[in-house]
């Protein structure tokens, strides 16, 4: 079943600004952190050393200055810009509708998030590959096949989950009628009160307050 949103709900489930869960998901791994901790810290040393050298000598020194300041605290924006660029791929669809179906298969595959050289005990260089296993579900509904959602398995959260099952999404689409699906947001079981997906696109108590009023 498909529910069109009125005119002013999408911006109440995606938000343009990240949330809190939002900035926790685009914070990354340890590897991304440490990629965000050495860019603010190379960028602001040597902007704010350029900065003192010019600050008296320079009509530039104040805005090399500024650009330090904003190189010291990329750490936090760099999520916010992240997770508002995410939301905004899903804000700029015209269509978007409620969703409620239900899981009609669900399967787990191992994909290679990361591969790097590693030294082995002789000193050799080898690939080594970090896996994680997804699981996929994949949606119907009445009319048919709807997409896929799927995100990282954790086997104490997600191993209830099971074909039948209802779940809910928000739809979005470039066509008023839905004929073509562009997207697919996070999803919600509610016979397990369970929240699933690769990113928490959705304001989730909103998402589930709109849920209640729209599909009794």
């Amino acid at each position: 079943m498909l529910l069109p949103l009125r005119p002013g709900e999408l911006p109440r489930l995606i938000p343009a600004v990240a949330t809190g869960p939002q900035f926790n998901a685009c914070t990354g791994n340890p590897r991304k952190v440490l990629q965000r901790v050495l860019i603010t810290v190379i960028g602001a040393v040597i902007t704010l050393l350029i900065s003192q050298t010019l600050l008296f000598s320079s009509q530039f020194g104040p805005v090399f200055l500024v650009v330090g300041v904003v190189f010291a605290l990329y750490i936090l924006w760099g999520p916010i810009l992240e997770a508002g660029q995410k939301n905004a791929t899903l804000r700029r669809y015209p269509a978007a509708a409620l969703f409620e179906g239900e899981i009609a298969d669900l399967y787990t595959r191992e994909i290679v998030e990361d591969r790097r050289e590693q030294a082995n005990n002789s000193g050799r260089l080898e690939l080594v590959e970090n896996r994680r296993t997804w699981l996929t579900l994949e949606l119907e509904d009445e009319q048919g096949y709807l997409g896929k959602v799927r995100f990282p398995f954790d086997k104490k959260k997600h191993q209830k989950i099971r074909a039948g099952m209802v779940v809910r999404v928000l739809v979005l689409s470039e066509r008023k009628d839905f004929s073509q699906v562009g997207a697919i947001s996070d999803a919600w079981l509610p016979q397990l009160k369970l929240w699933v997906g690769e990113y928490p696109f959705l304001l989730r108590p909103a998402f589930e307050e709109l849920c209640l009023k729209r599909f009794r």
